[in-house]
This record gives structure tokens, C-alpha cells and sequence, in this order.
């Protein structure tokens, strides 16, 4: 018999695959968008944009299903949500990150080029 004070006990209205999910939810997430920036990164078809859009149709789906009889869904659609954030905040800092090595790449030609014309000494 499990007491009811037990960290064990089960929530009534929930289903086995539900728990399954609500124990596994952030990990699934976290790897749900680490491989959807892999693909948006090696994927000429898709962009940030595609994430963000789909970023935005889950977070719509959530709002729409989070007060959902089914335990299930909720659990489904919250992963949904949180993977597709996730992927956008990847994707943004993948593209932060490129264009500060574009930024960097260029001041360092500029002060390369600065350094060469403002050299006193004539080969």
C-alpha cells in the first residue's frame, strides 16, 4: 500500500506512457532541440525562420491543450513547446556567434590594413 504522503503516489487521471513522459520531459526536450538545430544547421531548406514559425505553433498548440483532461497531452504538447524554444534559442546563438566571427574577422582585417598603411618604415 502506498501512503499518500509517499513521493510515489499516483496522480489520479494520469496514465503510465503520461508519467513516463512527465519524469523524461526535460531531457526529451533538450535532445527534441539539439538535433532540430543540428538539422536546421547541415539543412539548406530549412532556416531560423522555419523554427521560430514552428517555435510559435507549438507554443500556440500548448496555450490551446494545457488544460486538457488528458495527462498525456499535456505532457506531449508542454515537450512540444519547450523543444521548440529550445531549438529557437540554439538557432540564435548559432547565428549570434556567426556573425560575431564575421564582425571579428573584419575589424582584425581593418586593423591589419591600418598597421600596413600606417607603417613608418618603407621596404
Amino acid at each position: 500500500m502506498i501512503s499518500s504522503d509517499s513521493s510515489q503516489s499516483i496522480e489520479p487521471g494520469t496514465t503510465s506512457t503520461g508519467r513516463w513522459l512527465e519524469q523524461r520531459r526535460i531531457r526529451l526536450a533538450a535532445w527534441i532541440a539539439a538535433v532540430e538545430a543540428l538539422i536546421v544547421y547541415f539543412s539548406s531548406d530549412l532556416t531560423k525562420w522555419t523554427v521560430v514559425i514552428l517555435a510559435a505553433v507549438a507554443v500556440l498548440a500548448w496555450l490551446g491543450g494545457r488544460d486538457s483532461r488528458s495527462h498525456l497531452v499535456r505532457q506531449i504538447l508542454w515537450i512540444l513547446a519547450v523543444s521548440q524554444l529550445l531549438a529557437v534559442v540554439a538557432v540564435s546563438l548559432g547565428w549570434l556567434v556567426k556573425w560575431a566571427l564575421i564582425t571579428g574577422v573584419i575589424v582584425f582585417a581593418f586593423l591589419g590594413l591600418g598597421y600596413l598603411f600606417l607603417d613608418r618604415r618603407r621596404a
